[in-house]
């Protein structure tokens, strides 16, 4: 085997695509960079027949060319690794296409009509073109051709560059796909799959292209990500002939509103949107929790998708299925369990994001390891502090901890009944949330910085109450701190009334017979549900952190 294989060529590599697309060109590179075979199917095919391809349709027609030539390239995948080159049909004949799919790494190479049209421009040995005007036929070809292209496991757009950057796209994205990891979220059903790595989102068409019973998806984004990433979206959506509407909003918590819901609505609706086509929402908690409520309710429910792009919504809001929007009476009043067609998680889209985003959505990881998880916090504790400093190693395990965590939690109860089940991520919540409301949502507090106070004031108040270690205590606040997330209502620099803050209390969610249920620890990994928190340590808690 040779010295420089690795894993990503345990795998036989394939390349589809139309005439013209470089698969000979492009395999015979990626074949010597690994240094195993190239082949081109075609010239086995006639090595075979002892004749040419034109010389077999001619004689003995389309059906036994496609049998000869799945028995050719079944013969080539038993033996070593190779990048193997396929005829422009070869992917479109099923029982070819699913040899390929099961033995190879399978890559479309994808080209637009006009790089085709120049590549081609003075080939006389393509018997296919020599019928009538090149363009027309190539553009049939495409509408007949491209959908089923676009079943290939990566998606590779071929432009009018050198062909070097083609190349090097191939190899990155060989290296970076093979450490995808995708989590099952098995729910009775309504089951999906996560997908978490770096770089997925130029293969997103490729993931949702077998998912999709229409070819067509609205993409709700907010206008920093749209600015950012967009456009690799939309170029790996059309590559795999998915077409697209999209729909920009602002950013921030106040878009989470009746008032954008309702705008949204009326414009999908006046866009004749059907029940089969998908929402997308592409960015952080706020698109995410707006989109899945908007999907859920429009039509009584079309499909939904998940793309988050920020860290606390890949590790927290983007998981579950929970749906919801803002009103003048508190967070997430209005809201449904909608589960998503399917979850693309990018890492890499994290490196955009600003140090405070990023830090707010740590705050989800530590409360999960602060739930059930003491090795999960010490985890944090080790390397919380590199994380931040955007590793991206770390960033991927992080997610990949966070979800399986919470997929655990949501498997066992979807619908938030059980006491000692879902009800449990709500740590810090309670009290994050009615800093959130008395803030007015103004972006003086992230939901994430919230989340982190409110635990560091839970366990503060479990310590008053006697029932959680002040050791601990002392670890968990010190560790927030540590990273720069506020431990204090004196940290935020605005003062609050902690009268004022109650009365957000009688809004939760959680409330039962007028009591609110809250999370409160006996320790670090120890939670526990009651009703029994007195008002008169709350408030004593409160006006001790800082609020007047």
């Amino acid at each position: 085997m040779p010295d420089n294989q690795n894993a990503v060529q345990l795998r036989p590599i394939s390349l589809v695509g139309l005439m013209g697309a470089g698969k000979t060109t492009l395999g015979k590179k990626l074949a010597n960079h690994f240094n195993i075979p190239f082949v081109d199917s075609d010239i086995e095919i006639e090595k075979t027949a002892g004749c040419s391809i034109a010389d077999i349709f001619e004689l003995y027609g389309e059906k036994e060319f496609r049998r000869l030539e799945y028995q050719v390239i079944r013969r080539l995948l038993m033996d070593q690794p190779i990048v193997l080159a396929t005829g422009g049909g070869a992917f479109i004949h099923t029982k070819t296409r699913n040899l390929l799919k099961e033995k190879t790494r399978t890559i479309w190479l994808h080209c637009e009509l006009d790089i085709i049209l120049q590549r081609i421009a003075h080939h006389t040995h393509r018997p296919l073109l020599n019928s009538g005007d090149k363009k027309d036929i190539l553009s049939s070809l495409m509408s007949e051709r491209y959908p089923i292209y676009a079943e290939a496991e990566l998606t590779i757009p071929c432009q009018q560059s050198k062909i070097e950057l083609t190349l090097d796209k191939i190899i990155f994205t060989l290296e970076n796909s093979d450490k995808m990891y995708t989590l099952p979220v098995d729910l009775p059903g309504s089951p999906y799959n996560i997908h978490i790595g770096t770089h997925i989102l130029e293969q997103a068409g490729s993931l949702l292209y077998p998912l999709l019973s229409v070819k067509k998806v609205y993409i709700l984004v907010d206008e920093t990500v749209a600015a950012y990433h967009l456009d690799t979206l939309t170029t790996s959506l059309r590559a795999t002939q998915i077409s697209t509407e999209i729909f920009v909003i602002p950013s921030g918590e106040s878009t989470k509103s009746l008032k954008h819901y309702e705008d949204l609505t009326h414009k999908l609706l006046e866009k004749k949107i059907e029940r089969q086509t998908p929402i997308i929402a592409f960015g952080g908690g706020v698109t995410g929790d707006l989109g899945g409520f908007i999907a859920s309710t429009i039509l009584r429910g079309v499909p939904f998708i998940q793309m988050p792009t920020t860290l606390l919504s890949q590790v927290d809001s983007s998981v579950g299925g929970k749906t919801g929007i803002n009103t003048a009476f508190g967070k997430n009043l209005l809201g449904t369990f909608y589960q998503p067609l399917i979850v693309i998680s990018d890492t890499h889209l994290l490196r955009t994001l600003p140090k405070r985003e990023l830090k707010a959505g740590y705050a989800e990881i530590v409360k999960a390891g602060l739930i059930n998880d003491p090795l999960l916090f010490k985890w944090c504790e080790t390397y919380g502090s590199s994380l931040l400093e955007y590793d991206p190693n770390l960033l991927s395990q992080a997610v990949q901890k966070a979800c399986s965590f919470k997929t655990d939690i949501v498997l066992q109860d979807q619908f938030e009944r059980n006491a000692k089940g879902r009800n449990l991520l709500n740590l810090g919540h309670s009290l994050g949330h009615i800093i959130e409301a008395e803030l007015g949502y103004n972006g003086c507090i992230l939901h994430g910085e919230a989340v982190a106070l409110g635990c560091c004031l839970i366990f503060k108040l479990c310590t008053q109450m006697n029932c959680c270690p002040p050791e601990d205590t002392e670890r968990v606040v010190n560790h927030f701190r540590s990273v720069g997330l506020p431990v204090s209502l004196q940290d935020l620099k605005t003062p609050l009334h902690a009268s004022k803050l109650m009365s957000h209390l009688l809004h939760d969610k959680k409330i039962k017979n007028g009591k609110v249920s809250f999370v409160l620890v006996n320790g670090i990994g120890k939670t526990f549900i009651s009703q029994e928190v007195k008002e008169k340590e709350l408030l004593l808690l409160l006006r001790e952190n800082g609020a007047q």
